[in-house]
């Protein structure tokens, strides 16, 4: 028997009999599992109802903009978390065109801090891009952390009891951990890390910076030998001034000019004791501790040595209160066709990479000479002062490397310039000499496009960056790589190596930079905080402190010792392409987009951070000493001389017309 008929014969039965109360309880049983019955149906469709994430995420919206000013900024952090789910939860469920329409109606909200992630997310039309972009994939497996002081924390538990925000409720419950914080609410702008992604990668980056960082000097290196050197020869004269002084004050103690001598004798003490005290006092690189290298150093030629020497002689000293000279080189009517520019370390060669798969380069003392030629070519193509020229006059002003058969994406010349690195879309390297204008070497090692690659500081050995997310180690006598160091999740962007060698550097498209150990091939510390794509990397000349520049015109100094952000360098309203620090370590310079070099007072702020120890990295700001426009000039590349000379490039393009 059908439920049905059984229910109608057990009623007529009791109906039969007179058995009034049963047949009221039978009558009530039914009525109640029709009743949890439906409102079982009506749960489900709820369950089921896109309009749910759309109404659960407006209401905290309204609400978040709504509170007071002083918790209101800590507030608006739970939104993008909430937002990015929300979207993602009904890809999941197969709600397309409500995702869509979600998607576009909120992600004002998020366009100026987010702008990156967004363009990502926006490809993601159906459940299998959830898995298949590393984003999606990343976000659904880890976790939101965001700080919130204890009182505002207290508001949004208050507002999820208050309103039974289901949804609301299961994404903050499952994608989010809140780090809660006695006191008064923190500023964004005192905090780069108040909403960040943990989960493995925090936790690896975590294991990864207990790792120990030998961060010092090359013991017995070319400089060092150079500067004791130096110091000896200034100290014999300084003698040797003394002892001249003292003879003419013996001479004149009887003489009727013994006061102008002592007053010539205490003028040269004070200038003598004034210099000495500014080289101990502005240089980083006296102080940092020496290190043994990890890699074989070829040995130095004798009359690279002396060029070293010349040039600490003549080294100026550079200081918040005494700021380098600038010379600014300008590619004039590149077309957009120039993709990259380096500067040889002395400022005499300046190359550029080219999209036509072409390298050109330029012999600086050749630039300000008058053309040979008595032909001219106008205003636009003619080449004076400190203006680099592609413009063919007569004879070219400029020498041309071809080989590459894609777009030049990178080029460094090494610390002697007598060799150039460059890399390109064809996934190779080429090695030219610059003094016999060939080509020498091909690398082949990568898959794809080769981003950037460097020289090491002391030659031979060179690094390189690629969209196969690695990131390898060459020597110029191997056709192989000696290392490859892998883990960044996405293209690694740009390399460094570390003063000592026995480290190189990445920033990578995921956000992080990554200090790599050279001997083993091992990640040995990890550096999360960058909102973007890191575009740009340098290392102290100490090599304890090393600055990253990304795409949202963002630059964190960084310890190495410690792993921890120093300081964050707000200034620049595009993407940092180029930084480098002073010979001494007191000053670092930083090219953008935004077609301005920023110097910035490195000293003060490491200062600040050694004697205070104990407090956070955001505490101490390094100081914007001069912000240098170059009109409509984007900086590409930016060279401290050993001299102290601060060289930079850029590309201007001009019309035909």
């Amino acid at each position: 028997m059908e439920d049905e008929e059984m229910e109608k014969k057990v009623q007529q039965y009791l109906q039969r009999k007179g058995f009034r109360l049963a047949e009221l309880a039978l009558q009530e049983d039914r009525n109640r599992l029709s009743t949890s019955a439906v409102s079982d149906v009506a749960l489900h469709r709820s369950d089921n109802d896109p309009a749910r994430y759309h109404d659960g995420y407006s209401k905290l919206r309204t609400w978040a903009y709504s509170s007071l000013d002083q918790y209101k900024h800590e507030l608006l952090r739970v939104l993008y978390p909430v937002f990015i789910h929300c979207f993602m939860d009904l890809v999941a469920e197969r709600h397309m065109q409500e995702a869509r329409s979600f998607f576009h109606t909120f992600r004002e909200d998020h366009e100026v801090m987010h702008s990156r992630d967004l363009q990502k997310l926006e490809g993601v039309l159906s459940p299998s891009h959830l898995e298949e972009t590393e984003l999606a994939r990343s976000l659904r497996q880890n976790k939101f952390r965001i700080k919130l002081c204890e009182y505002s924390y207290e508001l949004l538990l208050q507002y999820l009891q208050k309103t039974q925000a289901l949804v609301v409720l299961g994404v903050i419950n499952e994608h989010i951990t809140f780090e809660v914080s006695p006191g008064q609410p923190s500023l964004i702008s005192d905090d780069v890390d108040v909403v960040s992604l943990i989960g493995t990668s925090k936790d690896l980056a975590k294991q990864i910076n207990q790792k120990e960082v030998h961060w010092g000097l090359l013991e017995d290196s070319v400089e060092e030998r150079m500067e004791k050197a130096l110091a000896e020869s200034d100290k014999i004269e300084a003698e040797s001034k003394d002892a001249e002084a003292d003879d003419n004050k013996k001479r004149n103690a009887e003489g009727g000019k013994q006061g102008t001598s002592l007053k010539k004798t205490k003028k040269d003490k004070l200038v003598g004791a004034t210099g000495k005290n500014v080289k101990t006092e502005t240089s980083m690189v006296s102080v940092a501790p020496r290190v043994k290298p990890e890699l074989t150093i070829p040995a130095t030629p004798i009359e690279v040595e002396q060029s070293i020497l010349e040039d600490l002689r003549n080294r100026a000293q550079l200081s918040s209160v005494a700021l380098p000279s600038v010379s600014f080189y300008t590619f004039l009517n590149t077309h957009n066709g120039l993709n990259c520019s380096s500067i040889s370390h002395d400022g005499s060669l300046v190359v550029g990479g080219f999209s036509d798969s072409s390298v050109k380069v330029w012999d600086m003392s050749k630039i300000g000479q008058p053309a040979k030629t008595a032909s001219s070519q106008g205003g636009n193509g003619s080449s004076q002062g400190g203006r680099i020229s592609t413009v063919d006059e007569g004879k070219k002003p400029y020498t041309l490397f071809q080989g590459h058969s894609g777009p030049v994406y990178s080029a460094a010349f090494s610390p002697f310039g007598d060799f150039l690195l460059s890399s390109s879309s064809d996934s190779t390297i080429r090695l030219w000499s610059t003094k016999l204008n060939a080509n020498l070497v091909c690398y082949k090692g990568h898959n794809y496009p080769v981003w950037d690659v460097q020289f090491s500081p002391v030659g031979h050995y060179f690094a390189s960056a690629s969209h196969d997310r690695t990131a390898r180690i060459w020597s110029m006598d191997k056709i192989q790589p000696l290392r490859i160091m892998a883990g960044h999740l996405s293209d690694v962007d740009c390399v460094q190596w570390h003063v000592n060698c026995n480290y190189i550097a990445t920033g990578s498209s995921d956000k992080t930079v990554r200090l790599w150990d050279v001997q083993t091939g091992e990640c040995i510390r990890m550096f999360i905080g960058h909102r973007s794509m890191v575009l740009s990397l340098a290392m102290s000349p100490d090599g304890r402190y090393m600055a990253s520049g990304d795409e949202d015109g963002t630059i964190m100094m960084w310890d190495l010792s410690t792993g921890r952000c120093v300081s964050p360098l707000l200034g620049h309203s595009s993407c940092v392409w180029t930084l480098s620090f002073s010979s001494e370590g007191a000053l670092l310079a930083s090219g953008s987009a935004d077609c301005t070099v920023k110097l910035w007072d490195v000293t003060s702020s490491t200062k600040a951070l050694k004697m205070e120890d104990t407090k956070g990295g955001s505490a101490n700001r390094l100081r914007l000493l001069k912000a240098l426009p170059t009109k409509s000039t984007p900086v590409y590349s930016l060279q401290f001389s050993r001299r102290n000379l601060l060289f930079a490039s850029g590309a201007l393009s001009l019309s035909s017309s």
